[in-house]
This record gives structure tokens, C-alpha cells and sequence, in this order.
């Protein structure tokens, strides 16, 4: 079968081949095999290919962060799935060949929705979830405050949030982009700027906020902490400014502050069972049945297009599809 691997680090240009890969052996008694129908190119991706993710696989390696497919085969101890059934392929399980082997016993049937909706269902909707409902307890008819409101991460937020009854203030770096996030759901949507914190306030009826969402790093940080309240907290769960936080110590020490970053393969690894797990893809695959989570994809490609496909990524103006061949 066919995949992309990854040969060294830089340049997707340069170091993605495609390539033969080993044919996916039988399933062990605990083990699915799925053939992939789609799988989505991720910031996650681009940043292992260039070389700044947090953990690095050994080269040369597969590639795919994140996907979806059909059940092929299954052992003989596998009960959560059945040949036939459509399944997500675990985060980081380099879902960008045609077929993949798992044990995840996690892995549920999905419901009847856009395949490439839910080929990204991994991780940025994931870590959306995860940060409002795993960090501060946040409860209905609260606000939570988010930066980089654009991003994968920043429409499932607001989509989560609002199947969750919170409010949300969305924090974008254009005005074009105002009407656009209102029309999706978001309660109030602003451009950054150095009197932020006033304008959330006005925006909110001054508010008690008690988590803001970091995705951008640099002096935003600090607009963010003098957005929440005493006590409150700010989750960074990545830097697209690429500048170092800007915070000064005060502003902590005297407000019982908290920043705190966030990372979705470490709350993975903290996990001792699999239930929550189970529940959170659930919600989420329930949403994009619904057509309340949907994140805009602006091309499908096949593997062997991948310099095109990574090119068109690498612009981050929406998500790139992978759709390898269905095996029969």
C-alpha cells in the first residue's frame, strides 16, 4: 500500500516522500485494521515535518496526525467495533496511508456525518473539549474568553461552549472575521487590541471570567490575564504569534493568577481508563452529525499530491483533506 513518510526535518518540499509501506498484517485478537477514507493536514503535521513539535518520532517515520475510517478486520476479542463500522484512527497513529492497525479499545462506532468533519475530530476539537470542561470547572451561563477565535481550536470551542450553555467572548486579529464568528454561534466577537480587557468587560456587563483560552502568545497573554478575574486562570495551549509570553509578575502574585499550558497528548497519557475518552468523541462526533461543529475545508487531495496538499496547508487559511484509496 501506499503513505507519506517523513525522510528528515524541514521543508515539507523536501523531506515528505511518497512511498510503499508494508501491507497491514491480520488484526491480533485485540486489534481493528481500518481503511482510512480521510485524514486531515494539522498544524500537529506541519510541525513534526518541520521539526518544533513537542515529541518527535524517530525518522524516517509514517505521517498523519489524525483521521478517519472504515473497520476492515477485527480479532477475535473485539467487541466495540465491527467489520464495517466507521471509526476515528487515533491521534498521532500516522493515518496518512491507506490502512492502519489499532488497539484502541476507546473506539466506538460514529454516527452517520461528513467524513471529513470527522477526520478532524482528533485533536483540535479534542483540545477545545478538554479545556472547558478539564481545567476550570465552567458552568452554563458563564463566559469564557478565547483568542486565536479563528482557528480549528477557536470554532470548536465555540461550538462546544454553546452545547454547553457558555458564553463565549471570541478574540480575532481582523474585522473581517467579526461577522463571520458571530454568524457561527459566537456571543461576542472582538479584535484584539491594547484596551481588550475594557471592551470584554463592556461587552460582558464586567463579568466574573474565570478561564481564558491562549492561541497566541506574546503580549496577548497578559490581555488575557487582565480579562479574567481574581483567581482566574489562562490555559496556553500554542504560540501562533511565535513570541515568548509577555507577563509581569504582579499581576500573578497579587490576583492568585494562574497560567497554565495545555497539550493534548499529555492528558492522553494521564489517562488510567478509557471512559472519558469514549464520552468526549462521542459528544463531539454527535455534534458534527448535527451540523453544529464544522470546520472549513478549502481542498481534497490524493497522497501522491501531497506537495500541493502541504503547500495549501501550510497557508492556514482551512483545512486540507488526504483522501488515500478505500481498499474493496
Amino acid at each position: 500500500m501506499k503513505g507519506l513518510k517523513l525522510t528528515a526535518y524541514g521543508d515539507p518540499s523536501e523531506v515528505v516522500e511518497f512511498v510503499d509501506v508494508p501491507e497491514v498484517s491480520a488484526p491480533g485478537d485485540d486489534e481493528v485494521v481500518i481503511d482510512i477514507e480521510a485524514s486531515s493536514v494539522e498544524p500537529t503535521d506541519l510541525y513534526i515535518i518541520a521539526g518544533i513539535y513537542g515529541a518527535l518520532p524517530p525518522l524516517p517515520h509514517l505521517l498523519g496526525a489524525q483521521g478517519v475510517g472504515r473497520v476492515a478486520a477485527v480479532g477475535s476479542a473485539v467487541k466495540h467495533l465491527k467489520v464495517g463500522d466507521r471509526t476515528l484512527v487515533p491521534p498521532l497513529s500516522n493515518a496518512w496511508v491507506e490502512q492502519v492497525k489499532t488497539n484502541a479499545p476507546w473506539l466506538r462506532p460514529l454516527p452517520d456525518a461528513d467524513v471529513n468533519q470527522l477526520a478532524m475530530l482528533g485533536i483540535n476539537p479534542a483540545t477545545a473539549y478538554l479545556q472547558l470542561t478539564e481545567i476550570v470547572p465552567v458552568q452554563a451561563g458563564e463566559w469564557v474568553v478565547q483568542n486565536a477565535a479563528n482557528s480549528g481550536v477557536g470554532r470548536s470551542l465555540m461550538a462546544v461552549a454553546r452545547a454547553k450553555g457558555i458564553k463565549t467572548v471570541n478574540v480575532v486579529r481582523r474585522d473581517a472575521l467579526v461577522d463571520e464568528l458571530k454568524a457561527l454561534g459566537g456571543d461576542v466577537v472582538l479584535v484584539d487590541g491594547p484596551d481588550l480587557p475594557q471592551r470584554i468587560a463592556d461587552a460582558t456587563g464586567s463579568a466574573k471570567i474565570r478561564l481564558a483560552v491562549d492561541g497566541v502568545g506574546g503580549t496577548a497573554t497578559q490581555r488575557l490575564l487582565d480579562t479574567v478575574g481574581h483567581s482566574g486562570t489562562v490555559v496556553v495551549y500554542t504560540s501562533m504569534s511565535g513570541e515568548p509570553l509577555t507577563v509581569p509578575g504582579p499581576s500573578l502574585l497579587f490576583a492568585n493568577q494562574t497560567i497554565r499550558g495545555f497539550w493534548i497528548v499529555n492528558w492522553f497519557q494521564e489517562q488510567t481508563t478509557f471512559d472519558k475518552i469514549t464520552a468526549m468523541y462521542q459528544d463531539l462526533a454527535d455534534l458534527v452529525a448535527a451540523g453544529a461543529l464544522s470546520l472549513p475545508v478549502i481542498g481534497e487531495f490524493a497522497l501522491e499530491q501531497y506537495p500541493e496538499a502541504l503547500a495549501l496547508a501550510g497557508q492556514y487559511r482551512g483545512k486540507v483533506i488526504f483522501k488515500p484509496s478505500v481498499r474493496q
